[in-house]
């Protein structure tokens, strides 16, 4: 029989309760520790990080397996909006802040390096999964060291805090005006390619590469892999990182390409293996001039 809402609403009160009672219990314990001698405070620290390493690969184990079944998936991410299960979990590295506001911290971590140099960055849109637009205001904007600046600068602090960001646009008030069917103007870059002078090789038009799918092309004897979302391209090396074999005859499906050989299963915007996370997709840079998509190959390309 279910619970009456008045039944729900004591147990709730209860389990609230209990919480706030243990973390009184850890922040007594904690006084206490703190009034030890240093090699006994150093004993304590390992133990600690003993014990919670051990919590974490479990949690990390229990995840995973989660992840496999889409109805218990789902069942995590509803747990994740319960407030003691986030903390924990990001406590151990497990989950991450949003990644709107990881960029937001990434732009004002920043913001002290570009006011050195008479200006600014300003956040115009996070586009999820991997897409970041900014505006350099002040003396950055249209600075011809702007791409040196973006490199030094922002690219660095959202590597640092973003590791997911694929593609940072530079956007500016007056870009459509700058831009000319002889001159067009450069859609987005791959983020850590933003100062990049050359090697950039014309590989495929915008419109060859089906939304959401995939095409192959060859590069110098490259087999390359190109996908795209809208304007937003990705580049792999068209091999999986199980065990080499061409990936394009692979089923996609929601983002995600599926090996046709052994069943690893990749994020085509990241390439980030969802089989297993050690290993992933080896990508190369792409920009986007007009219609004209551009790679610069990487691991021994030039």
């Amino acid at each position: 029989m279910n619970a009456t809402p008045q039944a729900q609403g004591e147990a709730s009160g209860a389990g609230e309760r209990e919480l706030d009672a243990l973390v009184q219990d850890i922040a007594r314990l904690e006084a206490v520790v703190a009034g030890w001698e240093p090699a006994q405070q150093a004993g304590v620290q390992a133990l600690k990080q003993a014990i919670e390493a051990l919590h974490k690969e479990a949690l990390r184990r229990l995840i995973r397996r989660l992840k496999q079944e889409p109805a218990a998936a789902t069942a995590l991410r509803e747990a994740l909006g319960e407030p003691l299960i986030w903390a924990v979990l990001l406590h151990h590295g497990l989950v991450r802040e949003p990644l709107e506001a990881r960029v937001r911290k990434a732009l004002e971590d920043v913001q002290p390096y570009m006011a050195a140099h008479g200006g600014g960055v300003e956040l115009v849109a996070v586009k999820a999964p991997d897409t970041v637009e900014i505006r350099l205001t002040g003396a950055c904007h249209s600075c011809p060291a702007s791409s040196t600046t973006l490199s030094q600068g922002v690219e660095k602090a959202l590597r640092e805090h973003c590791p997911e960001i694929q593609h940072i646009r530079q956007v500016s008030r007056g870009q459509d005006a700058c831009a000319s069917p002889d001159n067009p103007a450069v859609h987005y870059i791959s983020p850590f390619a933003l100062n990049a002078k050359g090697g950039w090789q014309d590989l495929a038009l915008l419109t060859e590469i089906p939304e959401r799918g995939v095409l192959e092309r060859t590069l110098k004897g490259r087999s390359l892999l190109l996908s795209r979302q809208g304007d937003a391209v990705s580049c792999f090396d068209n091999r999986c990182a199980h065990l080499g074999m061409p990936l394009d005859m692979g089923e996609v499906r929601e983002g995600v390409i599926r090996c046709p050989y052994h069943g690893f299963e990749y994020l085509l915007d990241s390439g980030e293996c969802l089989t297993a996370s050690e290993v992933q997709l080896c990508s190369h840079a792409v920009r986007v001039i007009g219609e004209r998509v551009q790679v610069r190959l990487e691991g021994g390309g030039t």
